[in-house]
């Protein structure tokens, strides 16, 4: 019996990572083959199968292993944050173009040509990576070519490895943005996913759920009853859920209340969740 972790480590009762040897039982082991998502962002599921559970997103360009391919499904394991899980193989590409820059915009529209006045293509969310192989300027504006007949704005993206200055910054550019069960894209996010995909975008990787932020981001704190003692950027934890102090105030964070990332004051968020989770089990600072 393994104690490893399911969501971050891929094997099940047929089939494993070759890398996890001697570490589990399996039918058989395999080497994950490199792909890379194709599509503005792929559902991860719990099972292989329409309609199962959403676990998380991927996005644009992200990297996966993939261990196995079978009728509509691969099972993969995201390069990122390790996290395996079933997506559509039609969101899946081979030889994963080297990305360049990366959007730092919370969406951003894909144009067939250098001219706003188009009918865009598709939309990019915040986070996605793509291999921008020229530039161009058309009646002021300046756009990024991505080849193939694709363009987008070009102030939208930022050259890969840039990192925000303030990870609470990105958070806040999401406000109202719909709250998703496992999303982790700027058309819809969870509390998790906000913390993951804002501290991205500062360079800090940080794994997917809220149990696994709880146990690894940054340092734990002891504000005691002193609330005052937090300050912008410590994370506030509950059973299930996690929130990004905007202040020494307020807290932003996906949530089923307001289905939306919401900006609440920590004692009025303390108060209306006590009742149906408890009390916060845990504040941490990077």
């Amino acid at each position: 019996m393994t104690d490893l972790e399911r969501r971050l480590n891929a094997f099940r009762p047929d089939l494993a990572d070759q890398r996890l040897r001697g570490k589990v039982e399996a039918g058989c082991f395999v080497e994950g083959m490199p792909a890379y998502v194709a599509v503005p962002v792929a559902d991860m599921l719990f099972e292989p199968a329409e309609g199962a559970g959403l676990d998380t997103q991927l996005l644009y360009g992200d990297e996966v292993l993939v261990f196995n391919r079978s009728g509509a499904f691969a099972w993969v394991q995201a390069v990122r944050d390790f996290y395996v899980g079933y997506v559509a193989l039609s969101a899946l590409g081979e030889n994963r173009p080297a990305p360049t820059h990366v959007v730092s915009v919370p969406r951003t529209f894909i144009y067939p040509g250098p001219d706003l006045k188009r009918p865009r293509r598709d939309v990019l969310s915040l986070g996605s990576s793509v291999r921008v192989v020229d530039f161009v300027e058309n009646r002021g504006t300046r756009y990024a070519t991505l080849g193939g007949g694709a363009f987008v704005i070009a102030a939208h993206l930022a050259p890969l490895g840039d990192k925000a200055e303030d990870f609470v910054s990105v958070a806040e550019t999401l406000l109202f943005t719909p709250y998703l069960w496992g999303g982790a894209s700027a058309f819809g996010i969870d509390c998790s996913g906000l913390v993951q995909l804002s501290m991205r975008m500062a360079g800090k990787a940080v794994l997917r759920d809220t149990d696994m932020q709880a146990g690894s981001v940054g340092n734990a704190l002891d504000p005691g009853q002193d609330l005052a003692a937090l300050r912008r950027g410590d994370l506030v934890f509950w059973k299930g859920h996690v929130g990004i102090m905007a202040d020494r105030e307020d807290l932003v964070h996906a949530n089923g209340h307001t289905m939306m990332v919401s900006r609440e004051n920590i004692h009025d968020a303390i108060a209306r969740i006590a009742p149906l989770y408890g009390q916060p089990t845990c504040f941490r600072r990077l």
